[in-house]
């Protein structure tokens, strides 16, 4: 298992003398106010934890500290259909490595119609040459299921080198898929890419040379697979289907 000792971002600080108030969002969220500094994987790390702990505020927040576009794509990317984003940005430090990435995307799926609306928009233009939808296998992402344009997408526009930042990819993949994103993963990790990936996949979680930081309402800490409620629900209903289904769908009195 490869293991890079430099990472393209190493750590992520909250600026905590430059709050306005701890009581106002997004500080006032659990994982947001206990954050000090959080060190990441070389390789690859997961931000895990139920809805509403600050998951998809945390991970977007590092996307704009970076330089990427609120709504997703690449560093390049500058469009906005909509300003819904926290100015959570505006209060992290960021502490780079020594290395500097030659690739680099914001993959979220909430935004990613978007995302193929502003490459098609791009690519209708008279001077638009080469076609920016070549680099993302060469089919409109529109003429595709959400499914497939985004698994598309993470095929074949992540070139390496890379800092690649996903929020919840697997809500567009099928188990199949989340295991091929898996190898996908390795492969772009061995050619010496960095991932920051918001997840509830205990398959995505998997990937072995990671860190997993679980966001709860106590705040936020080092976890592993196995201590994650994601893993433990899975497996408790596989391993004991019946009795579960029994409890969750028994009839009123």
């Amino acid at each position: 298992m490869s293991f890079y000792s430099q990472p393209y971002i190493r750590t992520v600080s909250l600026k905590r003398e430059t709050i306005p108030s701890f009581h106002s969002y997004p500080f006032h969220i659990p994982s947001i106010r206990s954050l000090k500094d959080l060190s990441l994987h070389p390789n690859v790390t997961f931000i895990v934890g139920e809805n509403g702990m600050g998951k998809s505020t945390l991970l977007e927040a590092i996307a704009l500290a970076i330089g990427f576009n609120a709504e997703g794509g690449t560093l390049n990317f500058s469009f906005s259909t909509y300003d819904s984003y926290s100015v959570l940005d505006q209060y992290l430090k960021i502490v780079r490595g020594v290395d500097r990435p030659q690739d680099g995307f914001f993959l979220r799926a909430e935004s990613f119609y978007n995302v193929s609306t502003n490459i098609e928009e791009m690519d209708s233009e008279p001077l638009s040459v080469p076609k920016i939808i070549d680099s993302f296998g060469g089919k409109s992402l529109h003429e595709q299921s959400h499914g497939e344009a985004f698994f598309s997408t993470f095929m074949n526009r992540f070139r390496g080198k890379g800092i690649y930042i996903l929020d919840e990819p697997e809500a567009a993949l099928s188990p199949l898929r989340q295991l091929s994103m898996l190898s996908r993963i390795h492969e772009l990790v061995n050619d010496h890419s960095q991932f920051i990936i918001a997840t509830h996949s205990p398959i995505l979680m998997a990937y072995p040379s990671s860190k997993l930081i679980q966001l709860t309402d106590n705040g936020l800490h080092e976890t592993s697979i196995e201590d994650t409620s994601h893993y433990q629900i899975t497996k408790q209903f596989f391993d004991d289907r019946e009795r579960m289904l029994h409890h969750l769908l028994k009839d009123e009195d």
